[in-house]
């Protein structure tokens, strides 16, 4: 029997997207042919390591040797040599006890975040962090307050003025004046090089300041590994943090390895603890064989070839510094995206179309993905852009360019 029109349950999805579309937000999906003629500034492949042949025999031999999918949750089936290999090289390449791997970085960043708060704990987060890291801090059960963005004073202050945890604050109320009241369980969560404009967190700081106050110090190194460190080995190990004690850090393995999966890095007890209690490794399926093997080969041929870290971070300096002397407004790049900022969303995304006719593919963010508001093209550099190429890009994105 027909419904009628005013029991429709999903009504007001139509009315959504009529505010989408009067907003110029709506959003498309379209298939990208596997032979692309145009040149990719829009990906995030920053080492240029997606279509290498050993990346892609690796996958192949992996997926020929071990099956499509891993068949289950990595407690159960999912989890072979190969998992623990890649997990081995990971951890000892960017300098921590033990890593472990996950289905995709979004995962790893849930992981990392709802398995060390919790109920009663404090969780600060920096206002741009990447959706992951805020989602993870909506479902940890903690209180958790935003703090300004790269901020180590904002965060240094919130947790000294932060309330003790419920089943301690009989105990605060009698502590004496003068003395440590009980500790809380906090946690500071961050991205090390922020998506939307490319700017790196302050790392030795917040680091300092969650020192100061026995708060762990949870990192996103998801567009600093392979760019940043000694070598690629992440902003981490480039602040000195690697393996410290106090200190977990998140990749993906989609950026600059060119595969797929996210991995959490840290102590060894932190790792055995995510183990039994983080729910996006325990229920989901294990990372596919193909994308482990993958992955391996691309963290292997990183190690061979360091300097594919600073070719990318010099491709990212080139755009900028050419673009900004054609007098657009960019952020200066800290690894290897580059941030150009639009008048307007409708601009935004007919500046993008406009690089796309010019045979240059950009990413193109608007609102909601930003928290500010901006609209932007965001380029990201690759280890394996020539300098003509270079020079091609920033030409067409200057002649496309919308007037404000």
């Amino acid at each position: 029997m027909p419904q009628d029109r005013h029991d429709d349950p999903f009504e007001w999805i139509d009315e959504e997207s009529e505010r989408r579309s009067r907003a110029g937000l709506v959003r498309t999906i379209k298939p990208r042919p596997a032979d692309s003629p145009l040149l990719d500034l829009a990906g995030n492949d920053y080492l240029g390591l997606a279509r290498h042949p050993e990346v892609t025999a690796a996958a192949g031999a992996a997926a020929a040797r071990w099956g499509a999918g891993s068949t289950g949750s990595r407690l159960v089936t999912g989890h072979t040599e190969l998992h623990a290999a890649l997990e081995a090289e990971l951890a000892a390449f960017c300098g921590f006890e033990a890593a472990l791997v996950f289905s995709s970085g979004y995962a790893a960043n849930l992981a990392a975040v709802t398995a060390l708060s919790g109920r009663d704990a404090l969780v600060l987060s920096d206002a741009v962090n990447h959706a992951s890291l805020i989602d993870g801090c909506r479902l940890s059960r903690a209180e958790v307050a935003v703090v300004p963005h790269a901020d180590p004073e904002a965060v240094r202050k919130a947790l000294e003025t932060a309330s003790p945890a419920p089943e301690a604050a009989e105990t605060a109320a009698e502590t004496p004046r003068g003395s440590m009241r009980p500790r809380r369980r906090a946690l500071v969560v961050t991205d090390s090089v922020f998506s939307v404009d490319g700017n790196a967190a302050p790392l030795p700081g917040l680091a300092a300041a969650c020192r100061a106050y026995g708060a762990a110090l949870v990192i996103d190194d998801a567009h600093g590994f392979g760019v940043l460190g000694d070598g690629g080995r992440g902003a981490p190990q480039g602040a000195g943090l690697a393996g410290a004690p106090d200190v977990v850090v998140t990749v993906t393995l989609s950026k600059a390895l060119g595969s797929q999966g996210g991995a959490v890095l840290g102590p060894a007890r932190v790792i055995e603890h995510l183990v039994n209690s983080a729910r996006t490794f325990i229920f989901d399926t294990g990372l596919n064989p193909a994308a482990v093997g993958a992955a391996l080969a691309s963290l292997r041929l990183l190690r061979r070839e360091p300097e594919r870290a600073a070719r990318a971070r010099a491709a990212a300096t080139g755009l900028y510094e050419r673009l900004t002397a054609a007098g657009l407004s960019a952020v200066r790049p800290d690894a290897s995206v580059v941030s150009v900022r639009a008048p307007s969303p409708e601009q935004a995304v007919q500046w993008a179309a406009d690089c796309r006719a010019a045979g240059l593919a950009v990413g193109c963010f608007r609102p909601p993905s930003v928290p500010d508001g901006i609209s932007r093209l965001r380029l990201t550099a690759r280890a394996d852009l020539t300098d003509q190429q270079i020079e091609e890009a920033a030409d067409a994105i200057v002649r496309t360019a919308p007037t404000a």
